[in-house]
């Protein structure tokens, strides 16, 4: 007899969890009080990152620290109000991201990673979405020498531990493949292995499409109405009660206010980031989705316009849009780039669901049977949708996961 199962949350994160769920012989129903990734999915810079191996820390040098203590720069920014708030997050992040702790970290974290192109191809094949991927990496760029050896030792370092490809890049290299980027830079690195997202929100509406296709449902509903009906869970929507074995929280930045309703008390944080889509003037082109590593911007060339994204900002959640980041890096990008005019009514914001342990939280409820979680994923939620939703699936099933998911367990925050 088959067993029903609720998706809470649909995301990327959700939706793949909803498609691995169905392909099970589970009746999915996917439930989102708006419309599919259109909260944090949408909002990135549009990249699954297989080079991404080691999660973003905090910075631990005093100097560093001194200058985003300023306040003025595009790849952080806080609301002094908001800090009071977060301070215990920020404690436990900075305390994580020691070299030795932050390097423990990341070999637990790289078995996600390391599987997310694959997992992703295996949906977008399953879901006909190739016309939105590129296979062809991404780049960072470089202004000073100092920065570029940094980096490309970083790189050679992931190359010998995890296998990620590189290629270190001239000043002619960057000339030969953005002939329309200028500015004094003088090297970079393409990172090979990653692919790239033309229009995120269309893949996980092609992953939703999918999903239905399988015989999944879609129904708008609010977690807030999610409680415990008999051995199982229901939750309210618009087309009435919904009621199943197990329920799968993929909330996002919105997974502790769920989770605090049933007694958990996990210690999240989110990461808010901002982004714009331009035109080009004139005939221009951008070819590669490019990081201009200093100053902390992210320039992605998809189906929308160029996308211009901001680093992270320190704030409460649902606080009012302070997109002052994204202000600074437009008048930096359009030094080195021909930007048009602004395509968007204003500009989008979302928030990133972060741990202090920078790893996602994926697994069993410790103290509920035939609840689960998967969220947390901070600056990878498209990245590794597709690989967190095969892992919980195979828990959910009983199945031994195909990777060692210990390390993600809700258990390590809520005994």
């Amino acid at each position: 007899m088959s067993k029903d199962a609720i998706v809470l949350g649909a995301g990327i994160v959700g939706v793949s969890t909803a498609i691995h769920l169905q392909r099970r012989g589970r009746q999915v129903t996917l439930i989102d009080r708006k419309a599919p990734g259109k909260e944090t999915s949408y909002g990135n810079a549009g990249l699954i990152q297989r080079e991404g191996v080691v999660p973003y820390g905090f910075p631990q040098q005093l100097g560093l620290l001194l200058r985003y203590a300023i306040n003025n720069r595009i790849d952080a920014h806080y609301h002094m109000r908001a800090l009071p708030g977060q301070l215990a997050f920020l404690a436990r992040y900075w305390w994580n991201s020691n070299s030795k702790r932050h390097d423990v970290i990341s070999r637990a974290y790289a078995p996600l990673i390391e599987n997310s192109v694959s997992e992703h191809n295996d949906l977008i094949l399953a879901s006909h979405a190739e016309e939105l991927i590129r296979k062809d990496g991404w780049m960072e760029i470089f202004r000073t020498a100092a920065k570029r050896d940094e980096e490309l030792a970083e790189a050679e370092r992931l190359r010998l531990e995890f296998g990620v490809d590189y290629e270190a890049l001239s000043k002619e290299d960057i000339a030969r493949l953005e002939p329309n980027i200028s500015g004094p830079f003088i090297g970079g690195l393409r990172w090979r292995d990653p692919w790239s997202v033309l229009d995120p929100l269309g893949l996980t509406n092609a992953y939703l499409r999918y999903f239905e296709s399988l015989g999944g449902r879609v129904a708008n509903g609010d977690a807030a109405s999610l409680g415990q009906f008999g051995s199982g869970w229901k939750v309210m929507t618009s087309e009435g009660s919904i009621e199943a074995d197990d329920a799968v929280l993929a909330l996002g930045p919105w997974a502790d206010t769920a989770t605090y309703r049933l007694g958990y008390n996990f210690p999240l944080g989110v990461k808010r980031g901002y982004h714009m889509h331009y035109a080009v003037e004139g005939n221009a082109v951008l070819n590669n989705w490019t990081l201009d590593k200093e100053r902390g911007y992210f320039l992605a060339p998809m189906n929308q316009g160029i996308r211009l994204t901001t680093g992270a900002e320190f704030a409460r959640r649902d606080a009012p849009k302070t997109p002052v980041q994204l202000d600074r890096a437009e008048k930096v990008a359009r030094t080195i780039f021909p930007l048009g005019e602004r395509l968007d009514p204003e500009p989008w914001m979302g928030a990133r669901p972060c741990t202090p342990d920078m790893m996602p939280i994926i697994g069993k409820a410790p103290r509920h049977e035939g609840l689960w979680f998967a969220f947390g994923h901070a600056h990878h939620g498209l990245t590794l949708g597709p690989v967190t939703g095969r892992v919980l699936a195979e828990l959910i099933l009983g199945e031994k996961p195909f990777i060692d998911v210990s390390a993600y367990a809700p258990e390590r925050f809520a005994p």
